[in-house]
Parts: structure tokens; sequence; C-alpha cells
């Protein structure tokens, strides 16, 4: 690829030579048009590169500008009293070039810098704004539960994989931890899983934000670029996303809500199976995991026992059960 770049420069910069040294018949100008021509070749090389890099709606914003630029400067020079002021052919000529050159620039240079803002493909795509983006977080991916989620329709519409977050990702699967790798790997196939299913789309996308490093922060800036929501499992990216006004939906949450509702004064059939942090106290575990801590509990440890609940105390952690054994029990 390279060495075509280098044949069509040269070609370009020797043409332009042959054309300047036919028309001047100076080589000194003929050896000015061939480093112009290689100069302009090796820079149209370098905006195809950048281009192919940079989002369509970034593009969209930047040739708008450049035709209202164009369009604005058709009216001031259509009938403006000072086209005509000098006699000379080339200086009209010249001054119409830069007068177009000028606000073309302008304007190109304010699309794409709007482009962004100005996203004409989503808005023409969408709609309904029930349908809002969810970026999905790494933790999220590798935990698992997003895909029966997803399964039972609680969670539709479009979901946006970034591509640093793929990265990410294939760093766990690809590390020399045997646990991380199998969770990096468990990960992957979840996205497969989901993706085959027919109540959510998934689009990765190549947008970044190379001089920010964290990951975290990468995913609060992209969720508000595109007004999206953070679905994640992270505790911490939780707190900043939602100090920056970013909409998170929290699994671990989620499945916190979902726990049955425990009231003091109900009645549980528990499994004891270990002893507690304080004098004689038991624990034992519900099927969803809750904790619950028995008091004068802990020669009941490998027992099945009959306790009532006494206190609920809800944490950002989970939910913790007190409770004391019932009589005979």
């Amino acid at each position: 690829m390279l060495i075509i770049r280098a044949f069509f420069t040269l070609a370009a910069a020797l043409l332009s030579f042959q054309i300047a040294k036919a028309q001047f018949n100076r080589i000194d100008y003929a050896c000015v048009a061939f480093f112009i021509a290689g100069a302009l070749v090796v820079y149209l090389f370098y905006l195809i590169s950048r281009l192919k890099r940079t989002p369509l709606r970034t593009l969209l914003g930047g040739f708008t500008g450049m035709v209202v630029g164009l369009f604005i400067a058709n009216l001031l020079l259509r009938g403006a009293p000072f086209v005509d002021l000098f006699d000379n052919p080339r200086t009209n000529f010249t001054l119409y070039l830069l007068v177009y050159s000028l606000l073309a620039y302008v304007a190109l240079e304010v699309g794409l810098k709007k482009g962004d803002e100005f996203d004409l493909i989503r808005s023409l795509i969408t709609k309904k704004r029930d349908d809002q983006e969810k970026i999905v977080d790494t933790s999220v991916i590798i935990d698992g539960r997003i895909a029966d989620v997803c399964e039972t329709g609680f969670i539709e519409g479009i979901l946006i994989i970034p591509q640093f977050v793929l990265h990410e990702l294939q760093l766990v699967a690809d590390s020399s931890d045997s646990l991380k790798r199998v969770r990096g790997r468990r990960g992957l196939d979840i996205l497969k899983r989901i993706q085959n299913q027919a109540k959510v789309q998934i689009h990765i996308t190549e947008e970044d934000f190379p001089r920010i490093k964290e990951v975290d922060a990468k995913l609060v800036a992209l969720a508000k670029k595109r007004d999206a929501q953070i679905l994640t499992n992270d505790f911490n990216l939780n707190k900043v996303a939602d100090l920056q006004g970013v909409g998170v939906l929290n699994l671990n949450q989620l499945a916190e809500a979902m726990k049955p509702l425990v009231l003091p004064g109900e009645t549980l059939d528990v499994m004891v199976s270990k002893e507690g942090k304080e004098p004689m106290q038991g624990v034992a575990y519900l099927d969803d995991g809750t904790m619950v801590v028995i008091d004068q509990g802990r020669h009941l440890v490998g027992e099945a026992a009959k306790v009532t609940v006494t206190s609920v105390l809800q944490t950002t952690a989970g939910r913790m059960i007190f409770a004391r054994r019932q009589n005979g029990s």
C-alpha cells in the first residue's frame, strides 16, 4: 500500500512539473509545482486515513457546513458592488476564489465541531424515545445475568458495546490467571448469547476518548455524549455516573429489589451454616443469598431451625435479616 501511494505521489508531482514547464516555460515554476503537487497528494492520503476513523455524523456535519458556506458566499458575491472594482479578470477571479474558500473553510470547521451535537442519522432512525441506548459495562458482561434479564424482556432496545470495553474483555480472556481467563471467555459467550436474541440489538461503536485513560470515565463520557444510560453492576461507577447526571441501570439493585419482602415477626425456616461474629450468633442464608443472623443460634450450626424475624437492615451492599430462635425449634 505504501509503494502504491508513493507511486501516485511521484506521478502527480511529475505531471504537475511537466504542465507548469509547458505553461510558463520556466524551470523554477515547474519545481515549485512539483513540490506543491507532491505535498497536496501526501496531505490527501493523510485526510483519507483520518476520515476512516471519523464518525459518519461528523462527516455529515462538515459536509453540511461546507455547502452552507458556499451558498452564503454565492449570495454575497452575486451582485455585490465591490466585485467589479478591478478591471483585471485574474484579480476578480482571485477575489472570488478567496471569498468562496474562506467561507467554505469556516463553515466546514463549524460543521465538524458541531457534527456530534447534530446527530442527523439517529434523529431520523430513532422513532421512539423509549428505545434509549444503553451502554454496557465490562463488569455486567462478565457477571452474566444480563443475558437472562434480556431474555425476560425487562431490557430491550439497543445495547451499545464500546470497542474499549471489548478490548478490556479481551485482556481478561487472555489473562495468565486461569480464573480471570475463564471469566473473560464466559463474558464473550454472554455477548454472543445476547446477540442472538430478538428483543435487543447490539451495536459496537468505535467511539473513543484517547485523552481519558480509565474505562469507567470513558463510559461516563460516552453516555453523556450519546445521551444514553449505563448498564452496570459496579457500585463505584454507579456513584460517579450519578454525580455527573448520567442514568444508570444497576443489575445488583434490580436483584435486590426483586428479593421477597420480609417483615419483622415473620417466621423463616433456615439451615444454620456457620457461626456469627458475635458470641452465640449463628448465620444462615436464604435461597436468594440474603444473610440471616440468628441470636443464640451458634449451637444450631449444621441444623435446620425455625426463626422469627426481629429486624431487617438494608445497606448499599445488600440486605441483612436479624432473627431469633423460636422456642422449641
